[in-house]
């Protein structure tokens, strides 16, 4: 016997254009389950997993993977894949799966494959629930092998409860050892079918076993429906998947908020083929729930209106790739009939942060520079901090455009301008750094340790890159194309970098390159605050009206 954690991991799929990124419409969770799989296995039966691919500019990767379910060809997966949903775009997905050996990595030799099937996200949440043949190499079907999708769209003002379960004296099913009992629960929809919601880890050789605490959203667990019926099943785990049943129960989640400080919800666990044949049967165990906790999802507006401030700072290359500002070649060209780029791009981002800052003053910086009287070489010159474009112009005759083009003390400097003294716990500010350069990053390295350490801080990375270089290296800063990590391999706590080439926008619309280049960071703001568990300092969205009115007086953790 083993245990079989279940995770719940939440992830995003990437989705940009060159006229922006698509609006996201909602947040959809996927639920899959299979039948009839193919028997790999010679002695027992197949192992199955499902790994999620998604496909990205003709590249199919992996977006997430499901449990390993041992010794079972008819799998009832536990996790839920939460997937952005852009309703004006095609969003390939690809399901596949793999009889699993040991922990080997999926896709080796040692993995036998299952089958697969391709489809839309489009396609799935039009259907909501998607029965699909599975399918090996060359299109051939995998004997009567099928995989089942459900979706499930979750709202934007939605929220989530974290429940923690133990029991106490369940049956005891093991000849030499205790039973190792493991939970499930399911949510009884309205045409009577059972939707598996959460699948507990097991814990070995236990009769009164304390599960870890897990999280599911409302939707989920009960479709925002505080007295539907939800069924709970209490297993002893066998590695064979022939798990003994130990008992079951029915409860609602009007129920389970009767919990309160000291005072815990229980169910009786009955076995009802006990119950029927023995007269003096009282159960089979307790079920106890001993904490929940609800939460509420808020969105950017949500803080926006409670009151954060967004603080932008722009910082300008000044080093010497750029040419010489007197020269009309010059990407710092001061042209008295139309604004350079540098210009542009600075102020269609300003426009559009301005209305989140109350007092309309900005932060500019410099680099690569060198200033008079010593013309040494500036890394990050305080330009000025309003009139932030009369500035730009002012400055230009004065200074020396030099080098290097070293970022990282312009994103640690801000990093921990946002960081404060450490005291700083509410959702009061948040800050935006616009990088505006035009060439390759020279200290590459010392960059991406410095993104990494400001992923931990209230702070979104605009780049936009000026001019004809090559931008490969922005490309990798911006985490598109996987997750960005330190030299030493530490990944980005969130990612908190755009990149935008402002080539791609030279005939388009300022509003255009606005939309681009601040479309992630809502999502990086609401992402920051969830991660430190901070609400809005003064909510205004009317709360009296949530999505199960008994929670409207429930403390929002």
């Amino acid at each position: 016997k083993s245990k079989e954690p279940v995770s719940c991991e939440r992830a995003t799929s990437p989705a940009t254009s060159l006229s922006g990124p698509a609006t996201c419409v909602s947040k959809v969770e996927l639920r899959v389950s299979c039948k009839a799989l193919l028997d790999r296995d010679t002695l027992n039966k197949s192992d199955p997993c499902v790994i999620l691919m998604v496909q990205t500019n003709g590249q199919w990767t992996e977006l997430d993977r499901t449990e390993v379910i041992k010794s079972n060809l008819h799998p009832v997966f536990a996790k839920v894949f939460s997937l952005d949903y852009y309703f004006e775009e095609v969003q390939k997905l690809r399901f596949e799966v793999y009889d699993i050996h040991g922990t080997h990595s999926i896709g080796t030799r040692d993995d036998d494959f299952l089958g697969g099937v391709e489809c839309t996200l489009g396609q799935i949440v039009a259907q909501k629930k998607m029965v699909k043949p599975l399918l090996l190499k060359y299109g051939k079907y995998a004997g009567k092998s099928t995989i089942t999708v459900h979706a499930e769209e979750i709202s934007g003002n939605n929220g989530y409860v974290e429940l923690s379960f133990c029991a106490k004296k369940l049956d005891d099913k093991d000849l030499f050892s205790k039973s190792d009992p493991f939970l499930e629960i399911y949510r009884i929809n309205d045409d009577e079918t059972e939707q598996l919601v959460h699948r507990t880890e097991v814990i070995k050789n236990n009769l009164n076993p304390v599960w870890e605490p897990f999280k599911v959203s409302l939707i989920s667990l009960c479709s925002c429906d505080e007295e539907r019926k939800l069924k709970c099943l209490v297993w002893d785990y066998d590695s064979r998947g022939k798990h003994d049943f130990i008992g079951e129960f029915y409860a609602t989640f009007r129920e389970m908020q009767k919990i309160s400080s000291g005072n815990k919800v229980t169910w009786d666990c009955v076995n009802p083929k006990y119950k029927q044949k023995k007269r003096n049967y009282k159960n089979s165990g307790v079920v106890i729930l001993s904490d929940l906790k609800l939460h509420r999802v808020y969105s950017f507006l949500d803080y926006i209106m409670g009151g954060c401030q967004i603080h932008f700072t722009v910082a300008i290359d000044f080093t010497a790739s750029n040419g010489d500002p007197r020269n009309s070649c010059s990407l710092h060209y001061i042209n008295p009939y139309q604004p350079n780029e540098y210009l542009k791009a600075l102020i269609a981002v300003g426009e559009i942060c301005q209305d989140y800052d109350s007092d309309k003053r900005f932060s500019a910086l410099g680099f690569g520079a060198r200033i008079p009287p010593n013309y040494e070489v500036s890394i990050s010159a305080h330009i000025a901090i309003q009139g932030v474009v009369e500035a730009y112009q002012n400055c230009l005759p004065k200074i020396q455009l030099y080098g290097p083009t070293n970022v990282s003390p312009i994103i640690n400097r801000i990093a921990k301008l946002a960081a404060g003294d450490g005291n700083i716990k509410d959702a009061s500010r948040y800050h935006i750094l616009l990088i505006l350069t035009d060439g390759v990053v020279t200290d590459m390295a010392d960059t991406r340790e410095a993104i990494v350490r400001a992923s931990y801080q209230p702070l979104s990375i605009i780049i936009v890159g000026v001019g004809n270089a090559d931008f490969t290296d922005m490309q990798i800063l911006d985490g598109d194309d996987g997750v960005l990590r330190s030299p030493k391999g530490e990944p980005v706590l969130r990612d908190i970098v755009q990149f935008v080439p402002f080539r791609d926008f030279k005939t388009a619309s300022p509003a255009a390159l606005a939309k681009c280049v601040l479309a992630e960071v809502p999502k990086q703001v609401v992402e920051y605050y969830s991660h430190k568990a901070i609400c809005p300092m003064c909510p205004v969205r009317d709360l009296s009206t949530p999505i199960l009115s008994p929670l409207a007086t429930t403390p929002t953790e």
